[in-house]
């Protein structure tokens, strides 16, 4: 692979030197029906990489000030256009470890919200209470103690959510923010378990302290899937298999609700558990965790263990004891992960590395650049051509890509949409694939002899690898798939493709509202090739239904202005602005 990706890239340099749709979805939140008006756009799984291609005639000088860091990559940032992100991130942490937490800033084209004052305070608040909590301090130490004791006892100064690790890169990058936002929510500290295929991907997010959870020394086991199991293969395994391969069932909330050992209904003499765990994975059995009053049978355990795959945070709204304090912490609530992911997750010095390295070289001199992420799921395949189809309709249906003068005339010119402007007066097409079709058919679409129509402009298509397949437990492959994620969001445009998570961290953190291919469901091309997001929010893909809650009324009318289905995904629910 190595050297198929030498050889990409050498061929590329000899070639760079020449020349509010609305559906009805009832959601069951505590005993009343609430039926809402509903938008659209969706993931589920995800990752990618690809393989290499390069183009255009490079302004040396323009690419020596970038390289220098004398030249700012960035345009248009009306919001946070500084290495702080506008104070979202905390100031004075270390430039060398982590380069790419104060330099993301100069790659983001879209600064589309800025963090509100009470976020900001909320999370300096958080900052100094990670400090005090995190592992290797006497407060850890007083709380890990506790846990072995076997039981949670009131009064502890330090309680905890701890992540654990499911599914690709994508869905894992989404619940991490989730369960962060979940710890700002509760006053708990968020810890992740980071096993060898995740360990040098992201940097420490918070000041002077560590997120990672010291697992050696943690007193309950099984907390990470065995090292080669086939994700694709473990998210089919029924719930009663997954004992010992990342979730204790027998401690997760709704068997102990059932067993009468927690909940409003326990025999609070017996004790609280030391633990529970937190099913909100794709069965998504603890549908109980987004009642207001069971939360508040859960504010007094003192570690909760997180098992998701998803994108829950807008669930997080139905708990009515929330919603006050996360209309202060987020005004805008389709800024919810963009804000976050923007905070929380910084590639480490190697990915981050890869990532400049390959946008100086091939996508910095561009006016304009259009990120293509193409995803294809086993139950939602078809063939290449008719992938590739797609993708043009969707293009000549939303003037995403460059028409050529090998369309039709009926297709509408390029002008207008940003590529092609400019004193440059070039485009850049950053694909992300598992495979390199697509970039070979794109490629020899904009070959010199097809220059975008009705311009002078032009077009170069690039791909960094294509790996065939995905490879989740593997600390390359990942760091490669992560690499893509940050060039993607660093595109003026995307088209990202239905049901994918990659694609959703992509728009959420370019701040972007993506063109989104619709997924082949029962592997029939779809009618209606794509569709544009109303909302760079990810889509929350098990949004909670058919519980009865009994706590405080939540903010029914209030939260459906707010809420539509995903683009791509009927069963889904986002928000927008």
């Amino acid at each position: 692979m190595r050297a198929q990706h030498r050889e990409l890239i050498d061929g590329d340099d000899e070639w760079r030197c020449r020349g509010r749709c609305s559906r009805s979805l009832v959601l069951l939140v505590g005993s009343v029906t609430l039926t809402t008006q509903l938008l659209l756009a969706c993931f589920v799984l995800d990752r990618e990489s690809a393989s290499s291609t390069a183009w255009l005639q490079i302004d040396v000088a323009k690419l020596t000030a970038m390289i220098n860091g004398t030249e700012a990559l960035t345009t248009n940032a009306p919001h946070g256009r500084d290495e702080l992100l506008g104070g979202l991130l905390p100031a004075g942490m270390d430039r060398r470890s982590c380069r790419s937490r104060y330099e993301s800033w100069r790659y983001y084209k879209h600064f589309p919200y800025a963090a509100s004052p009470h976020l900001q305070r909320k999370l300096r608040a958080y900052e100094a209470r990670h400090r005090q909590c995190a592992p290797g301090t006497p407060l850890y130490v007083k709380s890990v103690e506790q846990l072995r004791s076997g039981r949670s006892a009131e009064g502890m100064e330090c309680n905890y959510v701890v992540w654990l690790p499911f599914d690709g890169l994508g869905n894992r990058m989404l619940s991490m923010v989730s369960g962060f936002l979940y710890a700002l929510l509760t006053d708990r500290i968020l810890l992740a378990v980071l096993p060898p295929d995740s360990a040098d991907l992201f940097c420490e997010p918070f000041p002077d302290t560590t997120w990672r959870l010291p697992v050696e020394d943690f007193p309950v086991a099984n907390l990470v899937p065995p090292r080669g199991q086939d994700i694709e293969e473990y998210m089919r395994l029924p719930v009663t298999n997954l004992l010992g391969v990342g979730q204790d069932i027998e401690k997760s909330y709704t068997r102990l609700l059932d067993a009468k050992v927690i909940g409003p209904a326990a025999n609070a003499t017996a004790g609280v558990p030391p633990y529970v765990y937190l099913s909100l994975g794709w069965q998504l059995k603890d549908l109980l965790f987004f009642c207001g009053e069971h939360q508040l049978v859960l504010a007094k355990v003192n570690w909760l263990l997180l098992y998701s795959d998803l994108y829950f945070a807008p669930s997080l709204y139905t708990v009515a004891e929330f919603q006050d304090e996360l209309r202060r912490l987020f005004p805008a609530k389709e800024s919810v992960h963009h804000i976050l992911s923007r905070y929380l997750l910084h590639p480490t010095n190697p990915v981050w590395s890869m990532v400049t390295r390959y946008y100086r070289l091939y996508l910095a001199s561009a006016s304009w650049r259009i990120g293509v992420q193409i995803r294809m799921f086993s139950f939602t395949s078809i063939s290449a051509d008719d992938m590739y189809n797609q993708i043009l309709a969707c293009s000549r249906q939303e003037h995403i890509l460059p028409e050529t003068d090998a369309d039709n005339d009926e297709a509408v010119a390029t002008g207008g949409h940003g590529y092609g402007s400019g004193s440059n007066n070039s485009t850049a097409i950053f694909i992300a694939s598992l495979y390199g079709d697509y970039y070979k058919r794109l490629r020899s679409r904009y070959s010199d002899q097809h220059a975008a129509k009705g311009t002078s402009a032009r077009v170069g298509v690039f791909q960094r690898t294509h790996e065939e397949r995905q490879a989740t437990q593997n600390l390359a492959h990942n760091q490669r798939a992560l690499a893509e994620i940050y060039l993607l969001s660093f595109s003026e445009a995307l088209l990202t493709s239905g049901l994918s998570t990659f694609g959703y961290v992509s728009s959420s953190l370019a701040g972007v509202w993506p063109v989104i291919l619709l997924t082949a469901f029962d592997h029939k091309v779809p009618e209606t090739p794509c569709r544009r997001a109303v909302s760079m929010e990810p889509c929350n893909l098990k949004p909670p239904q058919g519980m009865e809650c009994r706590g405080k009324p939540m903010d029914i009318e209030g939260l459906a202005r707010h809420v539509g289905v995903c683009e791509d995904f009927k069963d889904g629910v986002k928000f927008f602005y």
